[in-house]
C-alpha cells in the first residue's frame, strides 16, 4: 500500500505544482484523497466565523452541492470537535450524520452514509474542512489514520494555495 500512496503523493505534488487556480489545487487534493482512502463525494468548505458561515469552495458534485454554496455554522457536537478541538470528525452511519448535518437526506440519496471532516488550520485559525463521504462504515480506524497521516499536509497546501490564488 505504501507504494500506491507514494505514487498518489507524487501525482499530487506534480498537480499542485502546476495548479494556477484554486479549483486545480482542490482537484489535485480530491484525486489524492480518492487514491488514498476513497471518497464518493468530496468537498472543501472554508470558514467565515465573523459571519458564522461555511462556504463550499470546491465540490465533486456541483449539481447537488454547488461550489460557493453556504451553510450556517451550527454550534453542535460537530462544531465542538472540528472547530474548538480541531480534531477530525467521523460518522460512519447515516443516523450519525443526521445528528449533525441537516442535509442528511440528500447525503443518503447520493449513496453516502459515512463522512470524515478533516480540519485545515492555517496561521493558527481553522481555515477550512476537507470533507470525504462514502458508503456506510467506509471510514474505519485504519482509513481515518491514513487521512490524518497522509492528507493533513496536502490539505494545508491546497487550501493555502487556493487562498493565495484568490
Amino acid at each position: 500500500m505504501t507504494t500506491d500512496i507514494d505514487a498518489a503523493r507524487a501525482r499530487f505534488d506534480t498537480a499542485i505544482a502546476a495548479a494556477t487556480t484554486g479549483e486545480e489545487a482542490f482537484t489535485a487534493l480530491q484525486d489524492f484523497a480518492r487514491a488514498v482512502v476513497g471518497a464518493k463525494l468530496f468537498t472543501v468548505m472554508t470558514v467565515d466565523m465573523e459571519n458564522l458561515l461555511a462556504r463550499r469552495a470546491f465540490t465533486s458534485d456541483p449539481e447537488n452541492y454547488p461550489d460557493s454554496g453556504t451553510k450556517p455554522i451550527n454550534f453542535n457536537s460537530w462544531f465542538e470537535i472540528v472547530h474548538k478541538q480541531r480534531r477530525t470528525f467521523v460518522a460512519n452511519t447515516i443516523d450519525e450524520i443526521a445528528n449533525v448535518f441537516p442535509d442528511y437526506e440528500l447525503i443518503d440519496s447520493l449513496g453516502c452514509q459515512s463522512v470524515v471532516n478533516l480540519p485545515v488550520v492555517l496561521e493558527g485559525e481553522l481555515a477550512a474542512t476537507v470533507n470525504m463521504l462514502d458508503t456506510a462504515n467506509h471510514y474505519d480506524a485504519e482509513r481515518v489514520a491514513l487521512i490524518e497521516r497522509e492528507m493533513s499536509g496536502p490539505a494545508r497546501q491546497a487550501v493555502d494555495l487556493a487562498r493565495r490564488l484568490g
